[in-house]
This record gives C-alpha cells, sequence and structure tokens, in this order.
C-alpha cells in the first residue's frame, strides 16, 4: 500500500517541459541601479514597462538610482507609530468617544444590563 506523500505523475529526477520549445518569451530590457555605495543591480523588465526611477538595492538597502554618478541620497526613516498613533490621525477625539460609547451599549445589551 503506498503511502499518502507520493506526488502523482512526477518521478525523482523528471525534468520540467521545456518552456522555449512551447512559447516566445516577451521581450525584456536590462536596467542598471546604482546605490550611493557603490553598488551595481541588473534587473530585467519587460520591453514595454516603464523602468522605476528608484530601485532599493538588495545589498545594503538603500535606495539606487540609474545615474552611476550621482546615486540618490539615504532616505529619512520614518520612525515607528503604533496601532493607536494611526487611529489617531484618522479620527477626532469626539469620534473616538463616540465610537466607544457605541461599542460598550452593544456590549452592555449583549450582556443583558
Amino acid at each position: 500500500m503506498p503511502s499518502g506523500n507520493v506526488i502523482r505523475g512526477a518521478r525523482v529526477g523528471s525534468a520540467p517541459v521545456r518552456p522555449d520549445e512551447r512559447h516566445q518569451p516577451a521581450p525584456r530590457q536590462d536596467v542598471t541601479y546604482w546605490c550611493r555605495n557603490d553598488h551595481r543591480t541588473d534587473i530585467r523588465i519587460a520591453a514595454d514597462a516603464e523602468p522605476p526611477g528608484l530601485w532599493d538595492c538588495p545589498r545594503c538597502g538603500l535606495p539606487a538610482g540609474r545615474d552611476a554618478q550621482n546615486p540618490p541620497g539615504r532616505v529619512r526613516a520614518e520612525p515607528y507609530k503604533s496601532h493607536l498613533a494611526y487611529v489617531k490621525e484618522r479620527r477626532t477625539a469626539e469620534e473616538g468617544e463616540a465610537l466607544l460609547a457605541e461599542a460598550l451599549a452593544a456590549l452592555r445589551r449583549r450582556r443583558g444590563e
């Protein structure tokens, strides 16, 4: 009796179907980006796509630009915000009090108070 871990239709050492026989790859373009630490990053994108102005360097994480002589500077990191800070940006104190009163009323109704 075979175990339940068998992948049907595949065997060890089998190779995938060669895709070049079935279709032509989309035309692509090579784009090179440079970061402030002089790291070079080459990416391939679709020929009809507009390359982004900035790309994150995979080695150091700094932003990279397309000009090797003048790479972009360090991006200022945003300070950490808690969930409450984001809620306070979206709601006024009066809206928060109204939501709290509504939630407490619903809780009291459920408890039968």
